[in-house]
């Protein structure tokens, strides 16, 4: 198998080697240079329509993009340590975290990068009042994922999945865009403090 990825901190890329870590294992990677557009060449969209990183290229070259999809087949690959969970709930409970991270949190900050950022200016037409409107959505969501973790150590119950894992990237990434955790967000920073320690 060949992953094609990103170096840090593009977060989706980012999800997948964090899920590698966990797991103990190691595959062949390919590194896209994504603020020269290497995406987008006609090698990359032959493999991935999309032009997008991840995706990851068996040995029987079928191709599998998107983040979630490549874990979840690499978790079932290697089932231990279990990222999306052993039973029914547990999996049902993990999907619904990965999507409150990736639709509430996600979206917004990466309308911040899109639209208003200095290292992509040159690439897309901004318009500075999306990044302002989604930094105050940011900032209510921070809010709340603060409020969901209180008393808790994970997202999904007491056990690390991949629901930490796109949380980590989504917060790391929103921090490197520009955007500050408040302080005052105490559960949210005591999670991000074991969640980083895992990788230290």
């Amino acid at each position: 198998m060949m992953l094609y990825g990103a170096p840090e901190p593009a977060p989706n890329p980012r999800r997948v080697t964090l899920l590698l870590r966990e797991k103990g294992i190691s595959l062949p990677v390919t590194n896209v240079a994504l603020m020269k557009g290497e995406h987008k060449s006609p090698a990359i969209v032959a493999l991935n329509p999309r032009g997008q990183v991840p995706f990851l290229v068996l040995d029987d070259g079928r191709v599998l993009a998107e983040t979630v999809a490549i874990c979840r087949y690499l978790d079932e690959l290697h089932p231990e340590p279990p990222l999306f969970g052993t039973d029914a709930w547990e999996r049902a409970e993990t999907d619904m975290w990965v999507r409150r991270v990736e639709t509430t949190l996600g979206v917004p900050v990466s309308l911040v990068w899109v639209h208003g950022h200095a290292l992509t200016a040159t690439i897309f037409e901004q318009i500075p009042a999306v990044a302002e409107q989604a930094r105050g959505r940011v900032a209510e969501v921070l809010k709340w994922f603060d409020e969901q973790l209180a008393g808790k150590q994970w997202l999904a119950g007491d056990r690390y999945t991949v629901a930490d894992i796109v949380l980590l990237t989504v917060f790391d990434f929103a921090v490197f865009v520009g955007i500050p955790v408040p302080g005052e967000l105490t559960a949210l920073h005591d999670w991000h403090r074991r969640a980083t320690a895992r990788y230290a």
